[in-house]
């Protein structure tokens, strides 16, 4: 009986190196994986419609040398000994900038007694864990720091993300805070030195991955990995959080809440609607992947593999397919692949620093611009494919239906009908509140970009009018008409992820912004903290009466009291 490839809940993914040779890449190693199907997959035969290797104009190929592909690399080899000294020196740089910051925050009394947490960070990777480390620079300290996965699988890097380098550039900051010796660039000339750094084109996706962890242990961040946050409810001035960990739920308080879930943060993996495709259908299991699925790539070889989209992630699967051994077919509704990613533009300070104050007309414009214009896949990774013989690219050709039976999966187009062994979504993430399942009691009441804008913009713009439309300090926001205490419980939840792009630009996702999306966020909650306990540090502020001129002949004692 025909077997289907194996979904895998979670494992890493890793793609081989590439190194250059001329104009044309060296075909590069297999995709690896650590688990195989234990039987092979059946063969479909092959379509009756002639394969294009491209829809560009063969002439203007031949026209023109490619330049070559600067090597890349998954990862490079570890200096232990070297990262200790670096730690070690951070850690004295940290200490000359009163590194750890004493609490200020006044402790709040939580049901059943003890205190409630300052913030829980739901999310320990890129973006939870600057976030945390920002807040503890401004003297929060009572946090908890979550994540479901296990260590090193905190956000894609070392599972769904499948780039052999990352898509920004390598001298970009953020996670470091701006402690020199917590950039990345300190940490990868430690282990390699200038000359290494010089040589290096762009970032390995496991570098990355190795670095975050690095910064963590070095800065000493309180991940708690495992543990995941169900649900949030308001009681009193807290929120009641049900979490679940090694040792079974929990429920604990907290005065401020982070979200900071990764790309679907805010939503969930965007799966295309056929008419003969369900979800939950049987003969889709191990047939029909979503490009954030854990797919066991090794299973595809001498397959026929049919991937949808042309962004980034949908030529990264093709390429981990072709480089497993499959034929690879992809497929895209556009006549022409993007040409220049507009969203690059906006990584410079002014724009981050100013995007939130726009009003909200200036701030749909530039948005739903970027986003209709859409973001091309990098060069790299569109070589990585073209590399192959096996790989095709049929532009001008979206898919119309998706049927997954015994024997495979037939994709109608326009053009007519093509079997595949296996199909993969590269469709990215949507952003839609209401597949968070953390935020069930509250999505109806948040406050989205559809009630900003006109009725013809927010049908125009469909998922852009989902977005939440957050407060300046990354806070949700209710409709109006919500009653005052649901208001006052969503100005108590921060959104730190892609999600919040459109109200603050992308500074919860990106690199390039991270920092000053960190610091924005910590200096709100600290901000919302001090102003919640005004009356407090108000008689703090009284109580006070350390003497200044005690050691001189002007001390003058407080006066006695009565």
């Amino acid at each position: 009986m025909p077997c289907a490839l194996k979904r895998r809940r979670s494992s890493p993914s890793r793609c081989g190196t590439i190194a250059a040779s001329g104009p044309r890449w060296s075909r590069p190693p297999r995709c690896r994986s650590t688990e195989r199907t234990d039987m092979p997959m059946p063969q479909t035969e092959l379509s009756t419609l002639p394969p294009s290797r491209a829809s560009a104009p063969e002439a203007t190929r031949a026209e023109r040398a490619l330049p070559p592909v600067p090597p890349q690399a998954l990862a490079s080899a570890r200096d232990t000994a070297a990262l200790a000294r670096l730690a070690q020196q951070a850690r004295a740089d940290l200490a000359r900038l009163n590194w750890p910051v004493p609490d200020w925050s006044l402790p709040a009394a939580q049901p059943g007694g003890g205190h409630a947490l300052d913030v829980l960070i739901a999310g320990a990777g890129m973006c939870g864990q600057t976030a945390a480390f920002a807040l503890m620079r401004e003297g929060i300290g009572r946090i908890r720091l979550i994540d479901r996965a296990a260590r090193g699988q905190e956000g894609p890097w070392g599972t769904y993300a499948r780039m052999l380098t990352l898509r920004s550039p390598k001298h970009l900051t953020g996670p470091d805070l701006g402690v020199p010796s917590l950039s990345f660039r300190a940490w990868y000339e430690a282990q390699h030195g200038a000359d290494g750094w010089a040589a290096l084109h762009k970032v390995g996706r496991l570098d990355w991955r190795d670095y975050l962890l690095w910064v963590r242990e070095t800065v000493g961040l309180p991940v708690e990995n495992g543990v995941q946050l169900l649900d949030v409810a308001h009681e009193g001035p807290l929120l009641r959080v049900r979490l679940h960990g090694p040792q079974g739920e929990e429920i604990a308080y907290t005065r401020k809440l982070v979200l900071a879930l990764g790309r679907d943060g805010s939503g969930a993996p965007r799966w295309p609607h056929y008419p003969s495709l369900r979800r939950d259908d049987p003969l889709a299991a191990g047939r029909v992947f979503h490009s954030a699925d854990a797919i066991d790539f090794a299973a595809l070889a001498g397959r026929h593999v049919g991937v949808l989209g042309v962004g980034a992630s949908a030529f990264d699967n093709a390429a981990c397919a072709l480089e497993a051994g499959a034929r690879v077919t992809q497929f895209a509704r556009r006549a022409q692949l993007p040409q220049v990613n507009k969203s690059k533009w906006t990584s410079f300070p002014g724009f981050f620093h100013g995007f939130e104050r726009l009003d909200d007309a200036q701030r749909w414009r530039f948005y739903t611009y970027i986003f209709s214009e859409q973001v091309p896949p990098p060069w790299e990774t569109v070589r990585r494919c073209d590399a192959h013989a096996a790989f095709s690219l049929q532009l001008g050709q979206n898919w119309l239906d998706v049927a997954p039976d015994a024997h495979g999966v037939r994709v109608t187009t326009p053009q007519g009908q093509q079997r595949f062994d296996a199909v993969i979504f590269g469709t990215g993430f949507d952003v839609n509140l209401l597949d968070r399942p953390e935020l069930a009691p509250y999505v109806n009441a948040i406050d989205t970009w559809a009630q900003h804008v006109s009725a013809d913009e927010a049908a125009g713009h469909a998922e852009a009018a989902r977005f939440p439309y957050l407060g300046p300090g990354f806070e949700l926001r209710a409709k109006a008409g919500q009653p005052q205490e649901v208001a006052q419980a969503l100005a108590r939840m921060h959104l730190f992820n892609w999600g919040s792009t459109l109200s603050h630009g992308a500074l919860a996702g990106d690199i390039p912004g991270l920092g000053i999306g960190a610091r924005r966020l910590a200096a709100a909650i600290a901000s919302d903290l001090f102003t919640l306990d005004a009356q407090a540090h108000w008689q703090r502020l009284l109580a006070h009466d350390e003497p200044e001129l005690k050691d001189t002949r002007w001390y003058v004692p407080p006066p006695t009291q009565p």
